[in-house]
């Protein structure tokens, strides 16, 4: 299993998941044409995607949806009530594919398990991708450390986990209140501490931890890497996808 981030972070979220018999996009928060040229830049045909996964409504999710799905044919997966939310900002598209929250989809012989969250989009999931005996998970956008997370990480070999925001830069930065409230509140994203104290206590079989979805204005990414490997050692590789270009490529042996 490959994957890579063409991009993660509060202002767009978009990552490819190659398996054997799989080419799969979660959620595009990100425009078409930029989709497009960033996966040509690994020798991906966007075109040849099977599915575009969408984890929830939210516009640095599901910004480019429409473009994606009417310009290059990709199905689009999102639960009902997810579609009912974004399905105005998105556009008219001419193929939507519903599935229940927690509901497994199958892709060939990959399996994709939903994982219902307590974050604040309508009806949100996370995504744990499994092909021959592999598991990677994507959880971003969470809310808090919801029960039965750690057994879901425990089973994973790779992981995309939001590291969203600085606490000390939270409180002192230009948010207004409420806005600080839903951030660090249990609708809204998981600290550089939470993360890193949740992967610490799961990491289990962890070949690698990609920090993602970084906020732009309460975070960077080298705090976030210095909190992470404080709280998780050394003996867990460790990166942080990048809010405005495509990551590192990573591959679960």
């Amino acid at each position: 299993m490959l994957t890579f981030a063409l991009q993660s972070g509060s202002n767009g979220n978009c990552i490819y998941v190659e398996t054997e018999d799989a080419r799969l996009l979660f959620d595009a928060g990100i425009s078409g044409r930029g989709a497009q040229q960033r996966l040509a830049q690994r020798g991906r045909d966007i075109r040849e995607i099977d599915a575009l996964v969408i984890s929830h409504n939210h516009s640095d999710h599901t910004s480019g949806a429409g473009v994606v799905q009417r310009k290059f044919g990709l199905p689009i997966y999102a639960t009902a009530g997810t579609w009912r939310r974004c399905q105005s900002q998105v556009g008219e598209v001419s193929d939507v594919r519903h599935f229940d929250s927690g509901q497994s989809l199958q892709f060939g012989q990959t399996i994709v398990h939903t994982v219902p969250t307590p974050h604040d989009g309508v009806d949100g999931v996370a995504f744990v991708v499994e092909a021959r005996g592999r598991r990677l998970g994507i959880f971003t956008d969470l809310g808090h450390r919801f029960r039965g997370i750690e057994a879901w990480i425990e089973s994973l070999d790779g992981l995309y986990l939001e590291s969203n925001y600085d606490p000390h830069m939270l409180a002192n930065g230009h948010y207004p209140t409420w806005l600080k409230n839903r951030v660090a509140g249990l609708g809204g994203h998981l600290s550089n501490d939470e993360a890193a104290r949740l992967v610490a206590d799961c990491a289990g079989r962890l070949q690698f931890w990609i920090l993602a979805h970084l906020s732009a204005n309460n975070n960077c990414p080298n705090l976030a890497l210095q909190t992470a490997q404080r709280i998780v050692g050394s003996g867990l590789p460790l990166t942080v996808a990048p809010r405005t270009g495509l990551s590192d490529s990573f591959q679960l042996a």
